[in-house]
C-alpha cells in the first residue's frame, strides 16, 4: 500500500514517519508461565500535528484456523521524540500496569527498553520489557521480550503487520 508523509506532520516526527497509519496482522506468543498462543492484531500510530505519535494496539487470541476466540491485550500510549534519535514512550495497559520506555530511532528501526513499570495491586508480576519495531519489505515487524512472574528477560511476543 502506498504511503505518503502527511503535510501537517510535525517536523520532529519525520524520523518516525514510517510508523504512521493503521496496521493489521498476526503474531505469536510464548512464555514459561503460559501456553504458546497465536493472535490477530490491529495497531495504529496517529498524529494530530503536535510532536508525538498516539499508539493504540488491540489483539484477539486466535485458534489453529486463525479464527478469533476471544479478546486479547489492549494498550495505548504516546511516543515522543526527544532529540538526536532518542524517544520516550509512555504506555498504559487495561490489565493494570503502566510503563515508561526509552529508546532510539535508527532509520526504520525503533528499539525500546523500560525504565519504569508501575503496577496496580491486581496486575501480574511484570518487571521489565524490551521492544523492537522495524520496517521490513513494507511490513511492520516487532518483537517484545519481558521479565515477569519471576522469569528472566526473554522472548514473549513477535508479529508481522501490514499497512492497511
Amino acid at each position: 500500500m502506498p504511503f505518503e508523509i502527511p503535510s501537517d506532520l510535525h517536523p520532529d516526527l519525520m524520523p518516525m514517519a514510517w510508523l504512521l497509519g493503521p496496521w493489521h496482522g498476526n503474531g505469536q506468543g510464548e512464555y514459561p508461565t503460559i501456553k504458546p498462543f497465536s493472535f490477530e492484531q490491529d495497531v495504529v500510530f496517529a498524529h494530530d500535528t503536535r510532536p508525538f505519535l498516539h499508539y493504540f494496539s488491540r489483539t484477539w487470541i486466535t485458534d489453529e484456523a486463525g479464527e478469533r476466540v476471544r479478546p486479547g491485550a489492549l494498550e495505548t500510549g504516546f511516543l515522543r521524540p526527544v532529540g538526536e534519535g532518542q524517544v520516550e514512550f509512555v504506555l498504559a495497559h487495561a490489565t493494570g500496569f503502566a510503563e515508561i520506555w526509552y529508546g532510539t530511532i535508527d532509520g526504520a528501526r525503533l528499539t525500546l527498553s523500560t525504565d519504569v513499570v508501575a503496577r496496580t495491586s491486581t496486575a501480574k508480576d511484570y518487571t521489565a520489557g524490551q521492544r523492537m519495531y522495524g520496517l521490513v519489505e513494507g511490513d511492520l515487524m516487532y518483537a517484545y521480550d519481558m521479565a515477569a512472574e519471576g522469569q528472566e528477560m526473554q522472548s514473549h511476543l513477535w508479529g508481522r503487520l501490514q499497512r492497511v
